[in-house]
């Protein structure tokens, strides 16, 4: 059964293109900077980050506070075309700009500032070429939309005009348009992107349709199934040098008793696919990915930050800052502004993080948005363990003079999920320090930083922040632990 992510954590809405023996893939990233991470790999199963495409103010307008979960950057599309990466997304904080178009020459390298789609407002663009050159722009606005585009400048070349509706599930998105055997193939996302999230796919021989539906859709859904990973869909297909096809999806891995709980929001799956009568048929269990590893540790070192740290609606790079020879220097945010966290994605059922801050205050956090949180804080040599959920901003427990020598350390341990017990989320988040092993202070029930409870399209991060004046970060460690 394929229950392991290839890219786990928050990372959604996978696209992937294929050049030579080489395959990259771009997520969904939301209100955080920088945008749309990057990943390379050589056989499907195996990845790594290789930056970020969006990593400029110039290319990236998100926002902090509240009011910015889940806004940003929405289901972008990459593509590769006569030598050049095309990278198309939507960021909702500017959609009434249209869709954002950028790209380059080496994937892994500087991104072009982005050029804008006037006039087609919706999200989930999708780019393609039909053979003789033209490029169609094709997004989701009440059902799956096309135009003619010059993705150089934006300009939309052509009237819009409807494409498909779908199977009558709802919320058509996600648009993808492939080329095959002489038709034209039209992947979407179907049933919206909780338990009845499916894909569906129509083909034209022409790319400006009409689409007819597959009778056999949804080709992918886990809706009313028993299987540990569910909300499937939103995929992605390429095409392998043997000429083999594969699907990238999102999925979510939900816990704890009904409704269940996921906590590291939707996360990037693979499933290999077959060629029936000139329809796509999933195999979900082609490709056996084993646990990908996730343990890191740094001390900061590095020229440049690694490009797994992201912030919430602010460049991490201004306020952390490299001190010669390794650490940061974290500096807090402006008086009455939202908190500036340095943070990384979750990206385990069950994990470790701890924070060494060699002076200053700060706070180690688990984070969905800015109304669902948990932190360890120290302030002087306090520490407090403090929950947010909502309009509740509580301390759990406080202890005296624990020295800063000691790391700030939070994970997640599993429940039994025994009906008739207390347990009943995901996972059990315990908050504390480290000294000759982990004490923790107080354990918050995780189904109170959940995307059931917080709603939105994000997961966890775990970040550290600067409390008040500047503080000093000399070592992150993050750990997976035994399931």
């Amino acid at each position: 059964m394929n229950v392991n992510p290839i890219i786990p954590g928050f990372y959604p809405d996978p696209s992937i293109c294929r050049v030579g023996d080489d395959f990259y893939l771009v997520n969904s990233s939301f209100e955080y900077f920088p945008g749309v991470p990057i990943f390379h790999s050589t056989d499907l199963v195996e990845w790594k980050q290789i930056g970020n495409v969006l990593t400029r103010p110039s290319q990236l307008n998100v926002t902090t506070g509240p009011a910015a979960a889940s806004t940003g950057i929405y289901a972008p599309t990459l593509r590769h075309h006569d030598g050049t990466f095309w990278l198309v997304t939507t960021n909702v904080n500017d959609i009434r700009k249209g869709h954002l178009i950028v790209w380059a020459d080496d994937p892994a390298g500087e991104w072009s500032d982005p050029v804008y789609t006037t006039g087609a407002i919706g999200i989930d663009p999708d780019l393609a070429w039909d053979e003789d050159g033209t490029c169609y722009l094709t997004w989701a606005l009440d059902g799956i939309h096309q135009a003619v585009v010059d993705p150089e400048t934006g300009k939309l070349l052509s009237e819009q005009r409807p494409l498909w509706k779908g199977t009558a599930r709802a919320h058509a998105e996600g648009p993808h348009l492939f080329r095959r055997d002489g038709w034209w193939y039209l992947l979407i996302a179907e049933g919206g992107t909780e338990r009845g999230h499916a894909v569906s796919i129509a083909r034209s021989r022409v790319i400006t349709g009409p689409f007819t539906g597959n009778a056999a859709n949804p080709i992918l859904t886990r809706a009313g199934i028993d299987h540990p990973v569910q909300n499937t869909g939103h995929a992605d297909l390429v095409e392998l040098p043997d000429g083999q096809w594969a699907m990238v999806y999102l999925g979510v891995r939900p816990r704890g008793i009904t409704p269940m709980f996921h906590v590291n929001g939707r996360e990037t799956f693979l499933a290999g696919v077959d060629w029936v009568d000139g329809w796509p048929v999933v195999v979900e269990d082609r490709f056996l990915a084993e646990p990908c590893p996730t343990s890191f540790s740094d001390d900061f070192a590095a020229r440049e930050l690694h490009p797994r740290w992201i912030s919430q609606g602010v460049d991490p790079r201004t306020f952390a800052r490299q001190r010669p020879g390794g650490g940061l220097d974290l500096a807090p945010g402006p008086a009455g502004d939202a908190r500036r966290l340095l943070a990384v994605r979750a990206r385990d059922l069950q994990w470790q993080a701890s924070a060494t801050i060699a002076s200053g205050d700060a706070g180690l956090s688990v984070r969905i948005d800015d109304a669902h949180w948990a932190a360890v804080e120290r302030n002087g040599d306090t520490l407090s363990v403090r929950l947010v959920v909502g309009p509740l901003d509580q301390t759990l427990a406080t202890v005296l003079g624990v020295g800063a020598d000691r790391p700030l350390a939070v994970r997640s341990l599993p429940n039994d999920h025994a009906f008739f017990t207390a347990d009943k989320g995901p996972d059990r988040l315990e908050l504390g320090y480290l000294d000759d092993g982990f004490h923790a202070l107080a354990t918050v029930d995780g189904r109170y930083l959940s995307t059931e409870v917080a709603g939105g399209f994000t997961g966890r991060v775990i970040g550290v922040e600067a409390l008040g004046g500047e503080a000093i970060l000399t070592r992150f460690d993050y750990s997976a632990l035994d399931t």
